[in-house]
């Protein structure tokens, strides 16, 4: 196939996809409190429960580097896109995902998240929190 061609084929996708309503908001991408780590947000939508809300982000952490202890206002659901993932939840023994693996967090759990391999761990964390307060509270 020609570049041409391709790129018509890539064009008409788009087109379709606008047309459809199916396309996502713009990214938005949010500083973490530490250097080598990136929360993507990707979409917010209220709930048919009110006062929820479910949220996604993705999070990119760099090799070595570490998202400290945590908690979030409702559940968080974790599907780990590439790397390896260490997680620690308090009360539980820590464990390590790779790309395909998943992981439930219940509301207030502390927790945290460390990268132990050796390039950029991503996950899709898809959040059922209390609409209006903090998505992410550090513990101390």
């Amino acid at each position: 196939m020609s570049n041409s061609v391709v790129k018509n084929i890539g064009l008409a996708a788009a087109a379709l996809v606008a047309a459809t309503g199916l396309a996502l908001p713009p990214a938005q991408a949010a500083t973490a409190p530490l250097a080598g780590i990136t929360r993507t947000d990707l979409q917010r939508h209220d709930l048919g429960t009110p006062g929820r809300e479910a949220v996604q982000v993705r999070v990119d952490i760099a090799p070595g580097k570490a998202f400290g202890r945590h908690t979030h206002p409702g559940e968080e659901i974790i599907y780990v896109l590439a790397g390896a993932l260490e997680y620690r939840i308090d009360g539980r023994p820590p464990v390590t995902l790779k790309a395909g693996d998943v992981l439930f967090i219940p509301a207030g759990a502390v927790h945290a998240a460390r990268n132990v391999g050796d390039v950029t761990g991503s996950e899709l964390a898809t959040y059922i929190v209390e609409k209006g307060k903090p998505l992410v509270a550090l513990e101390k």
